[in-house]
Formats: structure tokens, C-alpha cells, sequence
């Protein structure tokens, strides 16, 4: 680790990237990115059930239960999706943004208000630093989010398939 003495940081302590990611990787919400798969995939479906309570009701509107059961399935499961889909583009914006941040070699940041930018130039040991947390730490988080987008885009893909053999 480097020594705070060895460079001048102008940044305020909130906006240096380093701290931007520590504060990022501790929130809840973008934490669930960082848990093992077993439970990320938990955390997913659970948000999957609970968007089913605004979901269900439309697609129940749309085809009733009783008489098109798996047009009501597909309908509910596709709009519940909607929920998993906004959550997981959440997440990638905040991770993608600490990851620029990181492999940046100037870091803009404001001193006291939006009117008073300024730029800082990283030192070689410091954007080295970041530039192993972007590629370590991040970029894996970054490929797990990918990897679900392209699971949802797949299971919406057979949902699709399904409706239209019906």
C-alpha cells in the first residue's frame, strides 16, 4: 500500500476513486455483486418474486388464470424480469463507473461546489494500484453482471419461443 506522504492528494477524500470503491463495495445494494454465486443468484430471484407483485396482477389482467395459465406464466415471468433487468443495470453503471474511475490517469473532482473543477494527474504507483483493483476486483463483477443480462436476455428469448408454439 502507499504511504499518504509519498504523493499529494488534492482530491477530496469522498471523490478519490480508491475510497469511491471501498464505499461502493460496502453498500447493500451494490454488495450483492460481490457475494458468491449461490447467493447472488438468491438475491436475484428474490427481486425476480417480489417484481411478480406488480407483474402478476398485469399479466392477470392481460390473460386470466383460470383459462390461459401459461400465457399468464410467461406474461408475469417477462414483466417480473423487468425488475431483475433495471436492478442489474443499476448495478453495472455503478460498478462500470468506480472502474473508470480506477483506470483513469486523471481523476476529475470538485473542490467545493460543480462550478470549481478541477483535474489530478495520478502518480505511476497509484494508477498502478487502481489499475489492479479495476482488473481484479472489478472486472470480475463487471463479467457476472454480464453474464446475467445474457441469462435473461436467453430466458426471455425461451419464453418467446414458448408463446409463439402456443
Amino acid at each position: 500500500m502507499i504511504e499518504a506522504s509519498t504523493y499529494v492528494c488534492p482530491v477530496p477524500t469522498e471523490q478519490q476513486p480508491l475510497n469511491e470503491y471501498e464505499e461502493l463495495k460496502a453498500a447493500g445494494f451494490f454488495k450483492t455483486c460481490t457475494l458468491n454465486w449461490q447467493q447472488y443468484i438468491n438475491k436475484l430471484v428474490w427481486i425476480w418474486g417480489i417484481s411478480w407483485l406488480i407483474a402478476g396482477p398485469v399479466a392477470a389482467a392481460s390473460f386470466a388464470p383460470h383459462k390461459y395459465i401459461i400465457q399468464f406464466i410467461l406474461c408475469g415471468s417477462a414483466g417480473a424480469s423487468v425488475g431483475v433487468l433495471l436492478v442489474l443495470v443499476r448495478m453495472y453503471l455503478g460498478w462500470s463507473y468506480i472502474k473508470s474511475r480506477l483506470t483513469t490517469a486523471t481523476i476529475f473532482y470538485e473542490e467545493s461546489g460543480w462550478y470549481d473543477g478541477q483535474t489530478w494527474t495520478k502518480p505511476a504507483e497509484v494508477l498502478s494500484r487502481d489499475l489492479l483493483i479495476a482488473n481484479y476486483q472489478i472486472k470480475p463483477i463487471l463479467q457476472r453482471l454480464q453474464q446475467s443480462f445474457i441469462s435473461l436476455v436467453l430466458g426471455l428469448l425461451a419464453g418467446t419461443v414458448v408463446w409463439n408454439f402456443l
